[in-house]
């Protein structure tokens, strides 16, 4: 099946051609059922090459036509299937079909549902082509193409000016992480002559520790998944892209892009290995922001945006696990991660859905007995992500914690610190939304209603992943492999890695997990307590002062970056708008003006303004040329 594999790639970029070009013309949900099947088959393919992919088999290295060959500087189009990237494509393909069912019945009465649909496998393909590059070349044109996609997708209802500025908050954002990224590539072709990670790997192995060339180009590929991942710094960008229909929330907060900076920095292993010290900041800017994006989630009362900050902070802990070498630790909880969070942003979709588009947990409460089903799963992920056992949540982070405690204490207590934050937002938004008594209008509570079958059969799978997705790396205490079956399968990636963990003793290890999943027990009785049984209620907006105020309005980091980046270039440019070209207009005036005027009339019937047109045309021709030369090549 390795040789079919091209079609895991093929497949969502036919999705996005024929509903992009024909989607208008169709009728009812075949767009989405076009969109789903174009997403499912890569995951069959990717799940049978799975089951025959054993722990001795060779990474397969499949080129299928040069590409790029000027002067000393060559890259082919190629895709490398490995333990690595053959979990991360299952995730994408199998997470993305979920929400690609689920979304034909969240966005059935949609006017751009076939739109909506070709933006969808355009994602996919981007994201599969990031995770499949065999070089550092392909990696960053799916890099490029998420980030595309992300703002096609937070956008797509663009007649709202908002959720417009929110588009281009994110694509702008991820731009100056894009930098860094370019810049890591560049250098590291300068230094080693090849961008093929196979290539790189071979020569990294006889280059010293701390290297400066390797510190800093490991330090541009950090600055990029921060970016990317959604890191301190430049974190503000992923609860603005709230603004998008829910089940892009769900696929970019759950398994695609915001995992890319992982995927990116797990690929890049045997670079970051060479640079400590480069890894001890990828730890220290994981648990900031894991803590940070925690204490923002406490006061939050819109249902997607405590999710959304919960995402940040999830992320940051594994980059923690990635800066003290526990690569498939990290990997592990990205799995689990993608099963709860996309239950809990689809189970969000559907609250959402059944209160006609109230996101506001005020206005919510008594849930569980209008919309049963919907409550069930979402409890599900909330004690996935919460860590109770046996849940596939508890699993992932009992691994994280381990290892900390083992590599460094601080970090550990920390890193505990921010999983019992997890813990007391997520019971106060569980509580908030489906106990007690309905807050709002009887009249609204009246029209409550269950999700179609449609959407609720992804959340059951989904609700089962998150039960049972423990499975995959149990602790060798309770029955695991020696290193568990997920870290067997990505043994040969990690093999000669430097920074290999050892399991602590069985006692120590389950002492700790049982003190972790007992705070968090304790944490639920005493949030039930307030939330339920008191019925305490968040306060007004207007009422808060000091911390809670602070907390509230996010620190205010969206104003200090407005009044320190945003406001000063705004008037820079300004002035050169105003002052700087009207001057050299009078200058040439009466030289070139009247011959610019007349090609600039000429272009301007292309050259309308519209962001979003120039975009599409650029992928378009891209696409269409990548076509072009496969067709050949075969």
């Amino acid at each position: 099946m390795e040789k079919y594999f091209y079609l895991v790639i093929l497949f969502p970029l036919i999705g996005f051609l024929v509903n992009g070009l024909l989607g208008s013309k169709m009728k009812g949900t075949t767009p989405g059922l076009i969109g789903t099947v174009a997403v499912f088959i890569p995951f069959l393919i990717a799940l049978g090459v799975f089951f025959n992919y054993g722990h001795e088999s060779q990474p397969i290295l499949q080129n299928y036509f040069p590409w790029i060959n000027i002067f000393d500087f060559q890259a082919n189009f190629s895709i490398l299937i490995d333990p690595l990237s053959l979990q991360m494509t299952l995730i994408i393909t199998g997470i993305g079909s979920l929400i690609h069912l689920y979304s034909i019945g969240y966005m059935h009465d949609d006017e751009g549902f076939a739109r909506f649909f070709s933006y969808l496998n355009l994602f996919i393909f981007s994201m599969l082509l990031l995770v499949l590059g065999s070089n550092l070349l392909i990696l960053f044109i799916g890099w490029e193409g998420v980030g595309l996609c992300s703002y096609l997708l937070i956008g797509f209802w663009y007649k709202n000016e908002d959720y417009g500025y929110a588009a281009r908050k994110a694509f702008v954002m991820n731009r100056i992480g894009d930098l860094g990224l370019i810049a890591g590539i560049v250098l590291l072709w300068s230094y080693f002559k090849t961008i093929e990670f196979q290539a790189m790997a071979i020569h990294a192995a006889n280059v010293d520790m701390s290297d400066p060339v390797i510190i800093i180009a490991t330090l541009c590929l950090f600055i990029g998944a921060i970016g990317k991942s959604a890191q301190i710094p430049l974190y503000t960008w992923l609860p603005d892209a709230m603004a998008g229909p829910t089940p892009v929330s769900a696929l970019i907060h759950a398994a695609t892009m915001v995992t890319a900076g992982i995927y990116l920095l797990v690929r890049a292993h045997f670079l970051f290995d060479l640079a400590p010290s480069v890894l001890n900041l990828v730890s220290y800017v994981g648990i900031a922001t894991s803590i940070f994006a925690a204490i923002i989630a406490l006061r939050q009362n819109d249902i997607k945006k405590v999710l959304a900050y919960s995402t940040v902070s999830q992320l940051g802990l594994m980059f923690v696990a990635l800066g003290v070498g526990a690569y498939t630790t990290a990997m592990f909880h990205v799995t689990t991660h993608a099963f709860f969070k996309a239950l809990l942003f689809l189970g969000a979709g559907s609250v959402i859905h059944a209160l006609h588009g109230e996101q506001d947990i005020r206005n919510m409460g008594g849930l569980k007995n209008e919309i049963k089903s919907t409550y069930w799963v979402f409890l599900i992920g909330t004690l996935a992500i919460c860590g109770i056992f046996p849940l596939s949540g508890m699993f992932s982070k009992d691994e994280i914690l381990t290892v900390l405690f083992e590599k460094s204490k601080g970090l550990w207590a920390l890193s505990l610190f921010s999983s019992l934050l997890t813990a007391v937002y997520m019971f106060r938004l569980l509580f908030l939304t489906f106990f007690g008594t309905y807050r709002d209008d009887e009249h609204k509570k009246s029209k409550i209603h269950e999700s179609p079958m449609v959407m609720m059969a992804p959340l059951w799978v989904l609700a089962i992943l998150s039960v049972f997705g423990g499975i995959l790396n149990l602790p060798h205490l309770i029955g695991g492999e020696s290193y568990g079956k997920m870290a067997h399968f990505l043994d040969p990636i990690f093999s000669h890695s430097k920074l290999a963990t050892e399991h602590m003793d069985a006692g120590l290890e389950i002492g700790l997990m049982a003190l972790v999943v007992g705070l968090v027990v304790i944490i639920g009785f005493v949030l039930y307590n307030i939330y339920v049984k008191k019925e305490s209620l968040p306060k007004p907006d207007m009422s808060l002062r000091g911390v809670e105020a602070l907390v509230a309005n996010k620190f205010g980091v969206d104003e200090l970056y407005d009044t320190v980046i945003s406001k000063p270039v705004l008037g820079i440019s300004r002035f050169f708008g105003q002052k700087v070209e009207s001057a050299f207009d009078g200058i040439s005036g009466f030289f070139f003006v009247a011959g610019f005027k007349s090609i600039g009339n000429s272009l301007r019937k292309i050259q309308n303004g519209n962001v979003e047109f120039y975009l599409i045309l650029m992928t378009g021709s891209i696409v269409v040329l990548m076509i072009l030369q496969f067709l050949i090549k075969i």
